[in-house]
């Protein structure tokens, strides 16, 4: 009983939800500009999915740049451990998005601090510009995250 009460509420909190981005699509911000540094796994899955979500459901432009810890994550090979409820990795959610159409750039100062190369990066990543990092971080046409 508790089970379906609690499915219920959530289903209905998340057909308001949908709803209610739908009458606003107009106040929308074109897309997310998101730093991710935190090497806490959850917190990373939390970036990924709410990047996933804005060009899923919203289809907007995202750009995620990864320092620091969260750098790791551009590394090929990188496996990072999945996360309930989704059963998915922040690495695994990081390839979605990359074939989903998102911009994912490690910075600048990332691979020379540990010792590797572009040529360890995953396909399809890059190393960030710090002027064009800037430049979105002060668009206010983009939502700034940062993790």
């Amino acid at each position: 009983m508790k089970k379906t009460l609690l499915l219920a509420c959530f289903a209905t909190l998340f057909y308001s939800t949908l709803c209610s981005a739908d009458n606003h699509k107009d106040e929308l911000a074109e897309g997310l500009a998101v730093i991710v540094t935190s090497d806490n796994h959850q917190t990373q899955m939390m970036a990924m999915i709410l990047s996933l979500q804005s060009i899923k459901a919203h289809q907007k432009d995202v750009h995620i740049t990864l320092c620091g810890p969260a750098g790791d994550l551009a590394l090929k090979g990188t496996e990072t451990p999945k996360i309930k409820p989704v059963n998915a990795s922040p690495s695994m959610m990081l390839q979605k998005l990359l074939k989903m159409g998102a911009t994912i750039e490690v910075c600048p100062l990332y691979l020379p601090n540990k010792n590797k190369t572009e040529k360890d990066l995953i396909e399809g990543l890059t190393v960030a510009e710090p002027v064009e990092i800037a430049e979105r971080l002060l668009n206010k046409s983009y939502k700034n995250l940062t993790y």
